[in-house]
């Protein structure tokens, strides 16, 4: 069978950077695999693989072995952060939108280093308004380098590599003298109880922090995290108002009302 050649990069300069994608995540799924294994999966030929591995090798993303390829040490958070940020985009752009929507210029805005609040930050990078933010995201402050109009001020603290976010008592402690008008705060989970549920103590603790620092408080969480538990309560969902999308179950709407908790359902768009 004779394979069909894929589209030169120049016809399509979106191809490559698609198969890229699919190499690294296919690896970080699977470990080892074989360049016969990335081809199948991929739908690529051989020498385009081999191409493509010579690429993300060049990058560090990938570490060569004889007859295949593994995700190179420490490039397994960054692409797990990535896989995260890929999942429900539709909801999360939907949300973001919602979100911007409420910003008012010539304000400080605090941004948490959640997945669905990176959506709203490259919103805010695409189209621009006067704004003093404050992150300790360092993947939401990179959206904002070179951009007219925007003051940034990224917390200090300890690095947590899994978020790519700065915790600990040192963010906290500068939280102590900022206020905001806005904040807008991500959730890994909204437990049945109703309350804001992070993976990790120390993440947990600086959002009860940025909680007790605003004057307007937003969660920012797509329909799959509600009913859903992880380990470390931030607050009950009380203390914010609530963005979410349009996939939100009849059960849960019902529940906010009951909670007296004021909520923005984000219609979806059409489907990614």
């Amino acid at each position: 069978m004779i394979m069909e050649e894929e589209p030169s990069l120049s016809q399509a300069g979106g191809v490559k950077v698609d198969r890229l994608d699919a190499i690294r995540s296919h690896l970080y799924a699977n470990g080892f695999s074989t360049i016969q294994a990335l081809a199948d999966a991929i739908g690529a030929s051989l020498a385009t693989v081999r191409r493509d591995l010579q690429v993300l090798e060049r990058e560090g993303a990938i570490d060569r072995v004889h007859g295949g390829a593994r995700i190179a040490e420490g490039s397994s958070v960054e692409l797990a952060f990535q896989e995260r940020a890929k999942r429900h985009l539709s909801a999360k752009r939907a949300i973001a939108t919602a979100a911007y929507d409420l910003l008012t210029p010539r304000t400080a805005i605090f941004l948490d280093a959640g997945t669905t609040v990176l959506q709203l930050a490259r919103l805010i990078r695409l189209n621009p308004m006067p704004l003093r933010i404050f992150t300790n995201g360092l993947t939401v402050a990179q959206e904002f380098l070179n951009i007219p109009n925007l003051e940034v001020v990224l917390l200090g603290g300890q690095l947590r590599s899994e978020n790519a976010s700065l915790v600990g008592p040192q963010a906290e402690a500068m939280l102590e003298s900022i206020w905001f008008d806005q904040l807008f705060l991500g959730a890994s989970a909204i437990s049945p109880d109703g309350a804001i549920y992070s993976v990790d103590s120390a993440e947990a603790s600086l959002n009860k922090c940025m909680l007790t620092r605003s004057a307007h408080r937003f969660v920012l969480a797509d329909s799959s995290k509600f009913g859903t538990m992880t380990t470390y309560k931030v607050a009950p969902l009380s203390a914010a108002k609530v963005i979410t999308d349009a996939g939100l179950s009849a059960h849960w709407r019902s529940e906010l009302i009951n909670l007296g908790i004021e909520a923005t359902i984000a219609d979806l768009g059409a489907p990614e």
